[in-house]
Formats: structure tokens, C-alpha cells, sequence
């Protein structure tokens, strides 16, 4: 019997967590699929996925530094890959036409609302960064209806034209780091994400502390088995609840697995299980 073939494309990639998630999903869901991690040369993105689907694979998800390339591969894209300009799944439709699609937003918003119990209807929310990973999250913070979203970033510039791209469906504000420290000292974010890249390098934004409160809710879409910097600060900042991105990793895993696959693996157990061996 063939198996079906999945796999993760990115460069690096030895560091992916992506192939341990799917074989949790596949187990818990019975299916019988084989889901690898493939590092891939810079340039030979298009050549490496177009030989994996000639060779019967079923669907690809996408990583650093891919994200845009898929989204050129793809022979059409979801309404959500087109509102992030940028795919991080790849599927077969019925006529087997490859279509990119993006998840990372959904998996954050389910994380938060689902796993986490916060509450982003009718809240503040301050985001962090404006570079492709913020864009991806934007449209699913939107259905949310939250009160207001603010996007921060060291060029107001970048995030002016962030905002702009969903100024048909949202009003979203955008600043830079000094103009942030200027806010109303009264004014404190509900929800402050982390979508910036300062916790890649070991820093942290140059925040004020006035953006949080004991009512803050505060979260790093990166993980590591330590605090980022930017939770640390939010803990010394005695925020009311602090949260990695590993649930975020899952979740949108998830939502790629049902698009593959028809089923929607339970995530709670699977974000357990990828804490415990990080």
C-alpha cells in the first residue's frame, strides 16, 4: 500500500518540530502518512516542491525562508494566503491544482482563544514587528473584533503600510517605538504579540512600561525551553498572563493536517508532549 507523503521545506531545518507534531496527529487520527523535513537549497525552492509533487506528495508546509517563494509557486491561493502575501501550506485541490494557503494566523488566534482562554473580542492589542510573520496573523485577529490594533515597529514607515493593507476591513493604528513611549501613561494594552525578530537575537524592543498592566496578556510567537526576553519583561512587568509561540507551531499544524487530511487532531495533548522534549 502507498503511503501518503508530506513533509516541511525549509533552510535550516534540522531544528523543526514540524515531522514530531504530524506523526502525534497521524497516530492520534489513525491516518497512515509519512511527513519528513527537507532542507532545501536557497534558490531551488521551486525545483525541489515541483519535484515533490511529481513524485506524489500531498502537501507541503512551509518555513523560514520560503514563505514568499510558495506563495509564487502556488497555481491559486486561499483568500487568508492572499491577505498575508505569504504561504505556509501547500495542498492538492481536486483537480489536483496546488494551492497555498496560509495557517499561522488561525493557529495563533485558536492558541490564544482556545488554549490560553484569553479574550481578544472588544480588546486592545499591541503588536510587535511588521514584518511577514505579523502580516499573517492580522486577518484572524480581525474576526476577533477586537476594539482597536496598534502595530509597533523601529520604521513607522513598514508599519503604516502594514495597516494600510487591511484599511478596507479594520482601522489599524501604526507607530513607532518613540511614538509608543509618548501614549496616554492611562492606556494599557490587553493583548501585547510579539511578532518582531528581537527574540531570534537574544533582545528585547525598546518598550516603555507603561503599555502594561496586571490585566496584560503577553505573547512571543517565538518559542524556546527558556523565557525570550520579551516574556521576561513581561513577567518582571507582573503581566496577568505570558505565553510562548509553541502552541502557535501546533495549532497551525493542525489546521494544515485538516486540510490535508479531513480530520482535526486534538492540540493540547501535542503542545504538552513538544514542551516536555524541548
Amino acid at each position: 500500500m502507498t503511503i501518503d507523503l508530506y513533509a516541511v521545506f525549509g533552510n535550516p531545518i534540522a531544528h523543526s518540530k514540524s515531522p514530531l507534531l504530524h506523526a502525534e496527529f497521524a497516530k492520534q487520527t489513525k491516518q497512515d502518512l509519512s511527513y519528513t523535513a527537507q532542507c532545501i537549497d536557497i534558490d531551488s525552492f521551486s525545483k525541489g516542491a515541483d519535484e515533490f509533487f511529481k513524485q506524489g506528495g500531498k502537501g507541503l508546509n512551509i518555513t523560514v525562508p520560503f514563505k514568499h517563494d510558495a506563495f509564487d509557486f502556488a497555481a491559486d491561493l486561499t483568500e487568508r494566503a492572499k491577505r498575508a502575501g505569504a504561504v505556509n501550506t501547500l495542498f492538492l485541490d481536486k483537480d489536483n491544482f496546488i494551492i497555498g494557503d496560509n495557517t499561522d494566523g488561525i493557529g495563533l488566534v485558536t492558541d490564544i482563544t482556545q488554549h490560553l482562554k484569553w479574550t481578544i473580542n472588544n480588546k486592545n492589542i499591541l503588536i510587535l514587528g511588521a514584518g511577514g510573520a505579523v502580516r499573517g496573523i492580522i486577518e484572524p485577529f480581525i474576526k476577533d473584533s477586537p476594539n482597536s490594533i496598534t502595530i509597533v515597529n523601529r520604521t513607522k514607515e513598514k508599519a503604516q503600510q502594514l495597516a494600510d493593507g487591511f484599511s478596507d476591513i479594520f482601522a489599524i493604528d501604526a507607530c513607532s517605538y518613540p511614538e509608543l513611549a509618548e501614549r496616554d501613561n492611562a492606556i494599557a494594552f490587553d493583548i501585547i504579540i510579539n511578532g518582531s525578530s528581537a527574540s531570534l537575537s537574544g533582545e528585547l524592543p525598546p518598550l516603555p512600561n507603561n503599555i502594561i498592566s496586571e490585566n496584560t496578556c503577553c505573547y512571543d510567537m517565538m518559542y524556546a525551553k527558556e523565557l525570550t526576553p520579551f516574556l521576561m519583561w513581561a513577567k518582571e512587568n507582573k503581566a496577568l498572563s505570558i505565553s510562548d509561540g509553541l502552541g502557535m507551531l501546533v495549532c497551525q499544524g493542525a489546521e494544515s493536517f485538516s486540510i490535508w487530511r479531513g480530520v482535526k487532531p486534538e492540540t493540547g495533548s501535542v503542545i504538552e508532549y513538544i514542551r516536555s522534549i524541548l
